[in-house]
């Protein structure tokens, strides 16, 4: 993965108001290649989460996929 890439979250993480399937957008990519700021956001724009994870808690979103809208959780 790579910077700017939309991921996909692998797995609820509800302390955030995420849950699995959520999309977001990698905006740093660190030095050892399996490491990723990913940023989730509203709607409107408004950012819900900027968080560290890893590749066990993102995968690419593939070309073949829906996305989908849900309200927003409370964290």
């Amino acid at each position: 993965m790579k910077e700017l890439d939309t991921v996909v979250l692998t797995h609820d993480m509800v302390e955030y108001g995420l849950i699995q399937g959520d999309v977001g957008a990698v905006v740093h990519c660190y030095a050892d290649g399996h490491t990723y700021e990913v940023e989730f956001v509203s709607a409107d724009g408004r950012t819900v989460a900027l968080l560290t994870l890893t590749d066990a808690d993102i995968r690419p979103l593939h070309q073949n996929e829906i996305l989908h809208a849900r309200p927003l959780m409370s964290a």
